[in-house]
């Protein structure tokens, strides 16, 4: 009877030192399943948004709205044009213009050829200065001239008697020789313009009066 009864004894208590560790082995899965979701619980995902074009910086924008950079030195620069030696230019009216090492030529509708030189003496090349001729009927005059003793002329300008000013265009050879030739179209107000040589820095050079 007795062993019995510690056999029931002996199968309770194995009952219960066991009954909690199949809980705990149970729990554990229980536990890690309800508190840790998945990705799929989330809901659906955001749309993408896509980038904002992008923009200018504010430097860049107060840059290209700037006032545009003064071009008085580039119209200087430009003011003398370059020609080849014997290159007949075509000066308007019916004058052709053209340059040799020796000095100016130039002829008229008449096709009659004219020549002042710029070696025979008669110019100091030493120091600036500008000559004048000119010549038209009632339709207008034709100015031109030389201007001489400098590498710096920026431009010729003449102003007629009731004070109108004309500026006139200018020709070099190639390579700086210091003298060029000049001429320029002006109503027959202006038949006994003055003539003034300027350096590409707006100062006066020479200037030669009306006659």
């Amino acid at each position: 009877m007795k062993k019995y009864l510690l056999a029931a004894a002996v199968i309770a208590a194995a009952a219960v030192t066991t009954a909690p560790a199949a809980a705990v082995a149970v729990a554990v899965p229980t536990a890690a399943v309800t508190t840790a979701p998945g990705p799929a619980a989330s809901g659906p995902a955001a749309p993408a948004t896509a980038p904002a074009p992008a923009t200018a910086p504010p430097a860049l924008a107060a840059t290209a709205s700037a006032a545009p950079a003064s071009v008085g030195a580039a119209s200087a620069a430009a003011a003398v044009t370059r020609v080849r030696s014997g290159e007949r230019i075509d000066a308007g009216g019916g004058f052709t213009v053209w340059l040799t090492e020796d000095g100016k030529h130039w002829s008229g509708p008449d096709g009659f050829e004219n020549f002042r030189s710029v070696v025979d003496g008669n110019i100091d090349r030493s120091q600036p200065g500008v000559s004048h001729q000119s010549e038209g009927d009632a339709s207008g005059i034709f100015h031109s001239g030389l201007y001489y003793g400098t590498k710096k002329a920026g431009r010729v300008e003449l102003t007629a008697a009731d004070g109108r000013r004309t500026p006139a265009t200018l020709l070099e050879l190639p390579g700086h020789p210091g003298w060029g030739v000049w001429y320029a179209h002006t109503g027959t107000s202006g038949q006994r313009a003055a003539v003034a040589l300027y350096a590409r820095d707006g100062s006066l050079l020479a200037e030669l009066p009306s006659f």
